[in-house]
Order: C-alpha cells, then structure tokens, then sequence
C-alpha cells in the first residue's frame, strides 16, 4: 500500500519527551514566580536597597530562566532522541524479520533476548506465527510434490494403455477399456479425494446437530459388502454421541476410518470394531481393527498424506491413495477436535476421535 510519507515514530517520540520536558520546566518556573516572585516587594524605579526587590530579581531571573529552558529544549531533543532509538530497537529488528520473511525466507528468527515486556512479546508472537507458516509451507509443498506423483502414475497408466492398444490391433479392446476404467476411476477418487481435503483444510464448514452413532451405523452399513468379502467382522456398538458440524465431513471421517480398518486387517479375517459415546462432555468414536503389529515409529507418520500403514496388492476399488487418516485429521481439526493413534499390543490400529459435544 502506497502511503504518503510523514515523521517516524521516532522523530514523535522526540517530540514527546521534549515536549513533555519543556512543559514542565514551564510550570516549575511559574511555581516560582506564583510563590516565590509575588512576596517580593516591588520597586518599579529600580532604586537599590538593603533588600532585594521584585524588580532586580525579575531582570535576573528572567535571562537565567531563559537559558534554562533553551538547555532543556536542547537536552530534550538530544535525549530523547537517544531513548527513543533505544527503545525502537526491538522494533526494527521485528520490521526487518518481517520483511524477510515477505520476501520469502521464513527460516529468520528473532530470538529476541532480555526479560518480557511488550515488544518481546511481539518478538516471540512473530517467531511462533514464523513457525508455523514454516511448517505450512513444508507440509504444503510436500503435499504437491506427492500429489503430483500420485497423479502421474494413472495418467502414465492411461498412456501405456492407449499406446498399446494403437500398437496391437488385435487386441481385446474389452480389456483395454476395462482397464481404462479402473484407472480412470482411481484418478477420480483422488481428485475427489484431494477437493475433500482442501475443503476440510479451509474450515469454513456449514454447522447442525449430528449424532456420531447414527454416522458410524451408516459408515459400517457402506462397507459392510467389502467387509464380508474380505472375511472380517465388522461391529458398531455404544450409544448416542451428538456434536455440531458438517454432517456430509462427518461421514467421510467415519467412512475413511473403517474403511482402513477393513483395507489393512491383515491377514484376510480379523475383526473391526466401531463404537460411540460420551466421555465429560466429549463425543468419542473409535474404531479398533486387529491385523499385523505396528512399529510405534510409524503412527506419527500415518496421517501425513499419501502415507500407507501396510504394503498391500491394488487389487479392488477400495484400495485408497493414502489420504484417508490424512482427511479425517482434516476434519477432525476443522471441527475442534482430537485424533489419537495407538498401535495395539496383539496387533492392529486403535483411533479415538473426540469431538466438541452439545447437550
């Protein structure tokens, strides 16, 4: 923003302090004319006597007066130039951060020394707002990097494909397109996958009253068909846990969880367990699948996007792109909430979800 230039705050800071300086020596030399000056006797002529007059002490007092006020002027304007640069020091060191940072390098930190007051406070504001915009940025470009990957590969299979086919006329063309299809469609669901998760990083969410447990029912209701063919069992107990936010979010949370319970039960078998309720005013919904033990290393890393628990065979339409713990953080965080991972001792992955709960 263009703005006109005008005096620094330094230059104001001067300013004050000598005016504030000059104000005062005004009124304490008035105190002194006021009580001290008007109990003199005044003789006009100027005829000297045994004790001294108004009038001789006016005509000293004045010019010395005088040069007392041009030395405070003076040593005002010197001063509290100094004490203003003093005191606009930290000032400058955050101005000249924060330009860095606007030119791009968010690595610069204050680190501003000494004990609190307002302007460390700032400091240690800005260096915090630093790091996390660092943080953004890395989980960002990241991101981009991998769903650019993520997305290469289908569009590379598509080509592959196509090139084939125009290669080999005699080609089934049905198994050609049927494999086009089953590309094209994990390409959708990615796209779709990734929208989801920009919106759910967005936060601006529509927000009405959902139950948990009905959610979880309608999610294992999905699933159940891949959850059957897979050989697993799939339970939803507990009792009602009603919360706020978007209701459409909420089930793709719930779906994403079981469906990577169900994906990842490894060996084929098992059991996924999904259950709801209240705990202090807190909506929880776990879900507990059994499966092959985890390293406790991985679990900070699995909703990281494109992040898979398990090595697994892309055999079916359920098989993910790595994004499904990384959007129910998403929408977890976006509607005030906590995700917890823990590993199970026999094997397996337990997520607790808590929400915000309303009466």
């Amino acid at each position: 923003m263009n703005r006109r230039p005008g005096p620094s705050a330094r230059l104001k800071l001067t300013l004050s302090y000598v005016g504030f300086l000059v104000v005062a020596g005004a009124l304490l030399l008035g105190v002194v004319w006021l009580y001290l000056l008007r109990y003199v006797p005044d003789n006009s002529q100027g005829l000297l006597g045994v004790s001294p007059n108004r009038y001789l002490l006016v005509h000293t007092f004045a010019p010395a007066a005088a040069v007392a006020m041009a030395f405070l002027l003076v040593f005002g304007l010197v001063g509290g130039w100094i004490l203003a640069g003093r005191m606009l020091a930290p000032l400058t060191r955050i101005t000249e951060a924060a330009r860095t940072a606007g030119k791009g390098s968010l690595s610069h930190r204050i680190r501003m020394e000494g004990r609190q007051d307002e302007f460390r406070e700032l400091s240690d504001t800005f260096d915090s707002m630093l790091d996390q915009l660092e943080s953004h940025v890395a989980e960002q470009q990241r991101f981009a990097a991998n769903a650019s990957h993520e997305l290469r590969t289908p569009l590379a299979i598509t080509r592959t494909l196509l090139d084939v086919a125009r290669k080999d006329p005699t080609r089934n063309p049905g198994e050609v397109v049927e494999r086009l299809h089953a590309v094209n469609t994990r390409a959708i669901d990615l796209t779709e996958a990734l929208l989801l998760l920009g919106r759910a990083d967005r936060g601006n969410l529509p927000r009405e009253d959902v139950d948990l447990s009905l959610v979880a029912e309608e999610a294992a209701e999905t699933l159940l068909p891949l959850a059957e063919r897979r050989g697993t069992t799939l339970e939803v107990t507990g009792g009602a846990a009603r919360t706020s936010g978007s209701a459409e979010l909420l089930l793709r949370m719930a779906t994403n969880l079981v469906q990577n319970a169900v994906v990842h039960n490894l060996p084929a078998g098992g059991t996924v367990t999904v259950h709801t309720g209240t705990q202090g005013g807190t909506s929880v919904l776990r879900v507990e699948n059994t499966g092959r033990p985890l390293p406790p290393d991985l679990l900070p890393t699995l909703t990281e996007p494109f992040r898979r628990g398990t090595e697994r065979v892309r055999t079916d339409e359920h098989e993910g792109a790595g994004l499904g713990l990384a959007i129910v953080h998403s929408i977890v965080r976006a509607h005030g909430g906590t995700l917890d991972l823990a590993a199970r001792p026999a094997g397996g992955l337990l997520v607790t979800v808590r929400l915000p709960g309303t009466s």
